[in-house]
């Protein structure tokens, strides 16, 4: 191979100006991005959008240190009788079995370590194992190569991943637009809208539930509503009409105020605070790095932890919707007209916050887990031993989609 040192001039200088120039683009982007946001006023937005560079800027310094240091943690050697347990994703076995099959298909392998340790060191001189007999480097050359990838793939799959959600939440909440522009309109009477849907909601399991006596018998009910409701229109349009009027009345407000231009700068300020990784994230990559190891199943019950966190969180916003709404229009036992009372008592212990908390930790897991799929299949192939179960597979990333 050669070196730097024997690599053509014109060469050299046409890959770094490639770097340079996407580098550019990326960064003049985001600069505009940055200018369109303060001159609109859109500080929460701009918030988010520094969080998303520190991101790049913390993933592109651990890049940098990997890079810088690769050479010599891959020159530490640890005696071999410490790779002999069980904490390693593969067996020995798999991965034979895996180059062998490579090998028959007569395809190149994008993933060198499958190999083994001979063929490995014909096809490239990355082989930098300078340890002795009977020991090993803490962690090979290709390995922290590998490392250096997935955090290039988790940096571009988790940023795509929360501009991908805040698309698709800010279109959504701008369907709502036409409610607005109906409840503007001289000609609406809010309270006809609501007072036409109250013989159809008396019927419903939310009214039966704030009008009967014993609330105890219902209020299972109530949570079997509110969690097969989140699957359809999680807000339907007298739902808006009638936290809209709340709002108003509440905050002594005009009938003319744009409560759907609130709802997207309440949308915008909550983003700012789901987007980002923390340390508590950060220990969580670390921890699912240890665990995952042959005979886990790690991927599929991490799997599992979103998928609960979703329908909880959704079950329980759709019970807040529908209790506010019902308080507003009159139909728990209120008068019609009565005050929204938005309060944190209609959250889990008290904390509207922990909501937010949790959507923040689904949206990085999901985020995660779809990095974590890009990766094994660039590195270590389709069928290799990490993503071997493939309708798991498959039914994961659908979920990962859908939960946006």
């Amino acid at each position: 191979m050669r070196s730097l040192a024997l690599t053509p001039t014109w060469s050299v200088a046409t890959v770094l100006t490639i770097f340079v120039v996407v580098s550019l683009i990326v960064e003049r982007s985001i600069h505009r991005l940055s200018n369109w946001l303060r001159k609109t006023n859109r500080k929460p937005l701009l918030a988010a959008v520094e969080k998303m560079k520190e991101e790049l800027m913390l993933l592109g310094f651990i890049s940098l240190l990997l890079t810088a240091t690769s050479s010599t943690i891959a020159n530490i050697c640890i005696p071999s009788k410490f790779y002999n347990g069980n904490f390693a994703p593969c067996t020995r076995s798999e991965i034979d079995e895996e180059a062998e099959d490579n090998s028959s298909q007569g395809r190149k392998l994008l993933m060198l370590p499958v190999l083994p340790h001979p063929l490995r060191r014909i096809l490239n001189g990355l082989d930098q194992n300078t340890c002795k007999d009977g020991y090993e480097p803490f962690v090979s050359y290709q390995g922290l190569e590998q490392l250096h990838r997935f955090i290039f793939v988790m940096a571009i799959t988790h940023i795509s991943y929360s501009c991908l959600t805040m698309l698709l939440a800010i279109v959504k909440i701008h369907s709502w637009r036409l409610w607005e522009d109906v409840a503007h309109m001289d000609r609406h009477d809010v309270l006809t809208e609501i007072n036409r849907e109250k013989t159809f909601r008396r019927q419903t399991t939310f009214v039966r539930h704030h009008t009967s006596g014993p609330l105890v018998k219902n209020s299972f009910l109530i949570w079997v509503t509110c969690f097969f409701r989140q699957f359809g229109r999680s807000v339907v349009r007298t739902d808006y009409l009638t936290l809209r009027k709340g709002f108003i009345m509440n905050h002594n407000l005009s009938l003319k105020y744009d409560f759907h231009s609130y709802m997207i700068r309440s949308m915008e300020e909550e983003f700012q605070r789901i987007v980002g990784v923390s340390g508590l994230l950060w220990g969580f990559v670390v921890a699912f790095m240890l665990f995952n190891v042959k005979g886990s199943n790690l991927y599929f019950w991490i799997a599992i932890i979103p998928i609960t966190l979703v329908l909880l969180v959704g079950a329980k916003l759709q019970h807040v919707i529908a209790t506010l709404a019902l308080e507003t229009a009159g139909l728990t036992g209120h008068s019609v007209g009565a005050k929204m009372k938005p309060r944190d008592d209609l959250f889990w212990f008290k904390k509207p916050e922990l909501m937010l908390s949790l959507i923040h930790f689904v949206l990085f897991q999901n985020a995660f887990e779809l990095a974590s799929f890009f990766w094994f299949w660039w590195q270590f192939g389709y069928k290799s031993c990490f993503i071997r179960n493939h309708l798991l597979v498959y039914i994961r990333l659908i979920l990962g989609y859908a939960y946006i």
